[in-house]
């Protein structure tokens, strides 16, 4: 199994790409050990490693996040073998929960077309550019012409992250839906 990585635009964060389905729908975001040790295998192993900071999980690759103190140069081979070993293993990234997947349908409420269009561009313009760069942003709000976004993976707390919304983000929902004023992380 080789395993590639990439950096990211935030230097606390690289991106590992094992060469497989790291998530068949979706993405993970671990912002700590308590979480992962309840939804997934991989990222608790990945917690246990000394600086480890932040797990997310796309599609095909990992985002790990380390700490002020860590050093890849020592971390990356660490990091490396973790993964491996747990693919190797056949061991699952995530384990389904039954509460979990009832408070996602519970949060899929209906909505009005500003926040479907909204919704819409970031699925199709937004997401898809952040993930090259190992990160997601996942729509939280809409309120009174102010869009809520979470960003997650090498995006939360990217140094580019406020340019990106702003010079971004905002500007592309702003030309595409009038109603849009302005765009902010949560």
């Amino acid at each position: 199994m080789f395993i590639q990585t990439e950096q990211t635009p935030n230097p606390a964060t690289l991106k590992f790409l094992p060469g497989r389905v790291v998530m068949a729908s979706g993405t993970a975001n671990f912002p700590d050990a308590e979480m992962a040790a309840r939804m997934s295998p991989l990222a608790e192993r990945l917690f246990a490693l000394p600086q480890v900071r932040g797990v997310f999980l796309g599609a095909d690759f990992i985002t790990v996040t380390k700490d002020a103190e860590g050093d890849w140069y020592q971390l990356k081979p660490v990091i490396l073998a973790v993964i491996m070993e747990h693919f190797t293993a056949g061991r699952p990234v995530v384990v389904a929960d039954a509460a979990d997947n009832a408070a996602m349908e519970a949060r899929q409420e209906d909505e009005d077309e500003v926040v479907s269009q909204i919704k819409e561009l970031l699925e199709t313009r937004v997401r898809p550019a952040v993930a090259q760069d190992g990160g997601d942003i996942i729509f939280h709000d809409y309120e009174d012409g102010v869009v809520y976004l979470h960003m997650q993976g090498s995006c939360s707390g990217c140094p580019s992250s406020t340019a990106t919304l702003k010079a971004g983000i905002e500007n592309m929902l702003r030309h595409y839906i009038p109603e849009v004023v302005e765009v902010r992380a949560v």
